[in-house]
């Protein structure tokens, strides 16, 4: 069996896994309006982490983050040789060196911590997160590791900012996913781990079962979604295959869900495809943004404390169905026993990834 558990996150709406969850609890979101943020210097819609220190914040997100998760679990397994750090990101240290934005905070950090093995950059555009935690269960399923630390981290930089501006994805309010008023994403910054292992005995909290999941890639456009949905059906049936899990053992999904006109849509299709409409489902770019590389391993953390608090979260921003495919969007917090969560993930490139966690 393949546990996970340690679950961190650094956002605007907290320094700490527990800290994030009860804004989420509240129904508050990170997302605010930043003066000058924005191509000409215009005001955007950001969900910003406003008191980080000036330089090399990348590798200050992910060394805060480190000491936190270390607390959770047995204190040797960062420094063990049967340990790798999965660092799931778009852009890395982007501000400071555009030639090579991972190298140094990774030599740095491998120092700091004593890591016994070079971390692996996972960077796949918005699903880099679901494919690292896939990729953390397949190297210990193969036996090349006992334990694995997913990292997702990303932040703001006039590069992303401009570029989404660019292709007229960016909402002109926080973000509404799935809502039939959204016009485009909120871009977020954060930084989310777990732990992944063969051993329960490593985690201080009582961990979570983490179920094969696989990646599909629909290759219909660099930053379009397929019509149909294609990618993301693929991924997500043959998750549900390889566990043996049907449309009627899924408790919640974790979607995607950009807040773009066709994302949301192709979503909402590939789900009516799968016979997964009925399952409550929400999307969490409305708390956090949309934080890309980091995307995956932040809402999979946050969806782990869903579980344990027994409690479904609102789908922030939503109001009225917006796709051709009604879903069964979270209207309300809601206190329900969860055993089997879906989480998926979409990007640019035609990338579609998806993962099954069950409570032990």
């Amino acid at each position: 069996m393949i546990y996970i558990g340690a679950e961190e996150i650094i956002s605007p709406l907290g320094e700490t896994a527990e800290e994030n969850f009860s804004a989420m609890i509240e129904n508050r979101s990170g997302i605010t309006l930043v003066p000058n943020a924005g191509f000409n210097k215009g005001a955007v819609n950001l969900s910003k982490i406003l008191n980080l220190p000036g330089e090399n914040q990348f590798e200050g997100l992910i060394a805060s983050i480190l000491a936190s998760l270390s607390h959770k679990i047995d204190e040797k397994v960062i420094t063990s040789d049967r340990t790798i750090i999965l660092l799931s990101s778009t852009k890395g240290e982007l501000k400071n060196n555009m030639a090579d934005p991972f190298g140094p905070p990774i030599a740095s950090l491998m120092v700091r911590f004593n890591f016994a093995n070079q971390p692996i950059i996972i960077s796949n555009a918005c699903i880099s997160g679901v494919l690292a935690i896939n990729a953390a269960n397949n190297f210990i399923t193969a036996g090349l590791y006992d334990h694995v630390i997913v990292i997702g981290c990303d932040l703001i930089s006039d590069f992303i900012v401009y570029g989404f501006q660019s292709l007229f994805a960016m909402s002109d309010k926080a973000c509404l996913p799935f809502d039939a008023a959204r016009n485009g994403i909120s871009l977020g910054e954060g930084c989310g781990a777990v732990v992944v292992s063969n051993t329960s005995a490593i985690f201080k909290n009582p961990p979570l079962k983490l179920m094969s999941g696989t990646s599909a890639n629909d290759a219909n456009h660099i930053s379009g979604p397929s019509r149909t949905g294609e990618g993301l059906y693929r991924s997500v049936k043959k998750t549900m295959e390889i566990n043996h899990i049907s449309s009627d053992d899924i408790d919640f999904i974790s979607a995607h869900g950009t807040g773009t006109i066709y994302n949301d849509e192709m979503e909402s299709i590939a789900f009516d495809r799968l016979s997964l409409t009925h399952v409550p489902l929400n999307s969490l770019k409305g708390y956090f943004g949309h934080t890309l590389g980091a995307a995956g391993v932040v809402e999979t953390a946050a969806s782990m404390m869903m579980i344990r608090e027994e409690i479904l979260i609102k789908s922030l921003g939503f109001e009225e169905t917006g796709t051709s495919k009604e879903l069964n969007i979270i209207l309300e917090n809601k206190k329900s026993s969860l055993r089997t969560i879906l989480k998926t993930a979409s990007g640019f490139g035609g990338g579609n990834a998806s993962l099954i966690i069950q409570k032990l």
